[in-house]
């Protein structure tokens, strides 16, 4: 076996020391049995997500594709949890801890997977979110599948199926940074005009997303990270989802669910000022609504409750539209320069 911890491989460690050195990533007492315990509380309901990420397909390595690397090691862990922390936030879940599946080639360098749960644990740390376990095997592909586990108080849950005719649509933050992340990652020679600033950013809106746990604590008032201002009243009623899949994406789905349909309005998408200067009108809009992975929320509620929220999170959320009885969702131009468009999930990224 080599001393040189830079060179060595998952293959030169095996898999019990593989999973000792892992284990230094999870808290004490948790791990080591068949299956992690978890106190949960007895009047909330458990809430379980699961993502997998391909590397090739969610990431890039340079292991699937030789020539292609848009992510490094600890960027993957980062965005992997991210994705999972998102997906509890649409719930309106407060998380309570992840397990890891991890498949990697044998000559996976093993400071890389190290750097992958330091990703994890960094983008988890924020909200209190421990690895309670998983599982590794060898595998041609390098491959994360995260388990999160969350709570919420039942009549609490943020549901894709109750959204009102009347309610407002909002749109957390800001939309099509990812895409455009992307975009110089996969071709560095574009975006010369860019300012430094405007570049990173969009770069680290890709490769480091942040789950929107934040909005919760404005919503919820059970939410175990307390503030001042809760903006809702009984009985609770919030439709929503994340914007993993893309902004048009969510609000397809939400009134899909919901037997709805929707009216939403060009000129208020929140489309970041650094995705503004550098492409034009027309791609920045086709990469908000259907880019995909900005890991924001998409909420329906009702208008005060919606203009109260926007107020409070400030710059990049907006109300983007408004339910209607109505089964068509369109994009419309208020000041009439551009035709109604119907917006539909074949647009954005389909698996197959």
């Amino acid at each position: 076996m080599s001393n040189d911890l830079s060179r060595l491989k998952v293959q030169d460690l095996g898999e019990q020391a593989l999973l000792q050195r892992l284990q230094r990533f999870c808290p004490e007492g948790i791990v080591g049995d068949d299956a992690a315990v978890l106190q949960t509380h007895p009047q909330l309901d458990l809430v379980i997500t699961t993502d997998v990420l391909v590397d090739g397909v969610h990431f890039s390595v340079g292991l699937a594709s030789p020539d292609v690397y848009t992510t490094s090691p600890a960027d993957v862990g980062w965005r992997a949890a991210a994705a999972n922390l998102s997906d509890l936030a649409a719930m309106g879940a407060a998380p309570l801890g992840i397990t890891v599946g991890l498949s990697a080639p044998g000559e996976t360098p093993v400071v890389w997977i190290e750097q992958i749960y330091q990703g994890l644990t960094a983008c988890l740390q924020q909200f209190n979110t421990p690895i309670v376990g998983g599982d590794i095997t060898r595998s041609p592909i390098l491959t994360l599948a995260i388990t999160a586990f969350g709570q919420v108080a039942p009549h609490q849950v943020i549901r894709r199926s109750t959204a009102q005719p009347g309610d407002a649509i909002v749109a957390t933050g800001w939309h099509g940074a990812s895409r455009a992340g992307l975009e110089l990652l996969l071709h560095p020679e574009l975006g010369q005009e860019l300012s430094e600033s405007d570049r990173t950013y969009l770069i680290q809106s890709h490769q480091r997303p942040n789950p929107r746990l934040d909005i919760l604590p404005y919503l919820l008032p059970s939410f175990p990270i307390p503030h001042p201002s809760f903006l809702l009243s009984s009985p609770f009623r919030i439709a929503g989802m994340d914007s993993s899949d893309g902004l048009a994406d969510a609000i397809v789905q939400i009134c899909r669910m919901s037997g709805v349909g929707a009216r939403v309005e060009r000129s208020q998408i929140p489309i970041p000022p650094a995705l503004t200067r550098w492409v034009s009108s027309e791609q920045s809009m086709q990469w908000a609504l259907y880019g995909g992975e900005d890991f924001e929320l998409v909420l329906c509620l009702e208008q005060a409750a919606a203009q109260a929220l926007v107020e409070q999170l400030g710059l990049g959320a907006a109300i983007v539209g408004t339910i209607t009885k109505e089964p068509e969702v369109l994009l419309i131009d208020a000041a009439g320069h551009e035709p109604d468009e119907t917006l539909a999930l074949q647009k954005g990224f389909q698996h197959f």
